[in-house]
């Protein structure tokens, strides 16, 4: 019923930044929440950012104040900027949308972050 479809990701040098986008189509009506994860090797999936249907944003405390979530809802697209990279943002970052008892992943995008 949903398809999201990730881009942006890369190879990035400390201190660099990048933007994720997050492109969703199909039957979107009622959307609960849009976020990103990231998950790294031999690591739990971990909840990075996310914004509510009423705007309120979230993030986890080793990006604040260097990420930012925010959404084009005429695009049905969410974005996530990423500023001051360091290495152990190096993951992949997977796109989520909750909406009604269900949830949507994206295919995930790999990010690299080193010199």
């Amino acid at each position: 019923q949903v398809q999201l479809v990730e881009s942006g990701g890369g190879l990035v040098q400390p201190g660099g930044s990048l933007r994720l986008s997050c492109a969703a189509s199909g039957s979107i009506f009622s959307i609960s929440a849009l976020g990103w994860y990231r998950q790294a090797p031999g690591k739990q999936r971990e909840l990075v950012a996310a914004i509510t249907n009423g705007g309120t944003t979230n993030y986890r405390d080793s990006v604040k104040g260097r990420f930012t979530i925010s959404r084009d809802n005429a695009k049905s697209t969410v974005y996530l900027r990423m500023n001051s990279l360091k290495p152990e943002d190096t993951a992949v970052y997977y796109c989520r949308l909750a909406q009604l008892a269900y949830e949507y992943w994206g295919q995930g995008t790999q990010v690299t972050v080193s010199s």
